[in-house]
């Protein structure tokens, strides 16, 4: 299933700093990053469960902010890309890390 996981994280302080970066660290295990705090991530639902466990034990809801959007299985024929940036099908196109 294709989940889109967006994040705000409070950078006024070290501790806001060092979240940020566990955070995009979790959400780049899962997906790719297709803006700052955007991710899209294809992820099975025993996967899904662990990422968003992980994230939701990093992220301070007091400064924070997590939105997670469902699109499913068919999820990637819902996306329209313009611009610059290239639009990477993560089900499709190779990854060469």
């Amino acid at each position: 299933m294709l989940v889109l996981i967006t994040y705000d994280v409070s950078v006024l302080s070290s501790e806001g700093r060092r979240r940020l970066r566990q955070i995009a660290k979790v959400c780049l295990d899962h997906g790719l990053r297709v803006q700052n705090s955007v991710f899209e991530c294809e992820v099975d639902p025993s996967q899904w469960v662990m990422c968003k466990n992980q994230l939701l034990e990093i992220y301070e809801p007091r400064e924070d902010s997590l939105r997670f959007y469902m699109l499913g299985s068919k999820g990637r024929g819902k996306i329209e890309h313009h611009g610059a940036k290239a639009s990477l099908d993560i089900s499709r196109d190779a990854i060469v890390i």
